[in-house]
């Protein structure tokens, strides 16, 4: 399986290959799903002391790892979680300046604490800020009422309340509404089509794992070295060698998660799903399984890229897929699929030169 490599995607394709918490106020009851604590791991721990050392020592611009540095890293980290500033308030913010001078001492301790409290925070205000969207979106907008909206608010101050937060994403959502409209859709459509998006923003955030939390810290770190340099996580990695090498073990698909679900987009010609002329585009993947006799994992709400990890394998060994037809509706009979993973070649990512 071969997912794109952004953080900010909502749509993540990919060819399957065989492929401080005191900070942090707990959502009021009845606001929002429940929101998980995120902790670091002791190998975390390790690696972040690991990866300080490497880029304060060997780096081109051998910049020390100071207090100027940490405040570098903070903005960054900051901008990666909210860059828009819809989210978090200025009280939240001004929580956090304790940590512009120490995250450089965190990092040489392999202190991860002030990274997670950050960030549990932060899913905590957008659990709580998706509640108020889904009540907004059930209220009418009046587009005969002449407003400004600014859309580019990476230097905007931060909403001294709630109040402002408020008054914010209720203009956000009446743009987002009249540009819908504008596209065609009747306000029931454009109601539902945003209700829906906001809803799979919340549920994909939900599903961030610590290995996520380090990964956007890691790269927040780097980027404050400099911007052209990244953490890669173990799975980035891959994917990333994957592009290089034009070439991986899958069954050639490319999928999207669509409500939950994991859907096929399109197929490799040549590739083991191609041939097999059992799966279609617009079918839905909701189990998988490995060989000929491992029991069946339903995989229905994963993320994409975990489900992605499941259909991996070497070239070569079976994998079990139950299908549900697309276009035959919802009373379509699932179906099972056998594929043999094969070695799925890359040509229409590779460079190309015409004269």
């Amino acid at each position: 399986m071969y997912p794109l490599p952004s953080l900010k995607s909502l749509t993540l394709l990919l060819l399957i290959l065989v492929l401080p918490a005191a900070l942090a106020k707990p959502v009021e009851s009845g606001v929002g799903p429940e929101v998980k604590t995120l902790a670091p791991t002791a190998r975390q721990d390790s690696l972040d002391r690991t990866i300080a050392d490497l880029l304060s020592q060997h780096h081109y611009r051998q910049s020390p790892l100071d207090d100027a540095l940490s405040s570098l890293v903070l903005n960054a980290y900051l901008d990666s979680l909210d860059f828009s500033r819809s989210y978090f308030l200025s009280s939240d913010i001004a929580g956090f300046e304790p940590y512009r001078h120490t995250l450089d001492d965190a990092l040489k301790s392999g202190d991860l604490q002030p990274a997670y409290a950050i960030f549990n925070l932060y899913l905590r205000r957008l659990a709580e800020r998706t509640a108020h969207i889904q009540q907004l979106l059930k209220q009418d907008f009046r587009f005969d009422v002449p407003e400004s909206l600014d859309v580019d608010r990476k230097d905007a101050p931060w909403a001294k309340n709630p109040e402002e937060l408020d008054d914010l994403w209720r203009k956000r959502l009446k743009h987002e509404m009249l540009t819908v409209i504008l596209s065609g859709k009747d306000q029931a459509a454009a109601r539902e089509l945003l209700s829906k998006r906001y809803d799979n923003r919340l549920r994909q955030a939900l599903q961030s794992t610590s290995e996520d939390v380090f990964q956007w810290y890691m790269n927040a770190v780097a980027q404050a070295f400099d911007p052209h340099t990244a953490y890669f996580s173990p799975r980035n990695t891959e994917n990333f060698n994957i592009q290089m090498r034009l070439s991986l073990e899958g069954i050639g698909c490319v999928l999207r998660m669509e409500d939950e679900q994991v859907t096929v987009v399109e197929l490799v010609t040549g590739g083991p799903a191609d041939l097999s002329q059992q799966i279609r585009p617009s079918d839905k993947i909701v189990a998988v399984a490995q060989g000929e006799k491992e029991p069946w994992t339903d995989v229905v709400g994963w993320r994409l890229d975990d489900v992605v990890e499941k259909i991996r394998g070497p070239r070569g060994t079976v994998v079990r897929l139950k299908i549900l037809p697309g276009k035959a509706g919802a009373a379509a009979a699932e179906k099972t699929v056998r594929l043999v993973r094969d070695t799925i070649k890359l040509e229409k990512q590779a460079a190309k030169s015409e004269i």
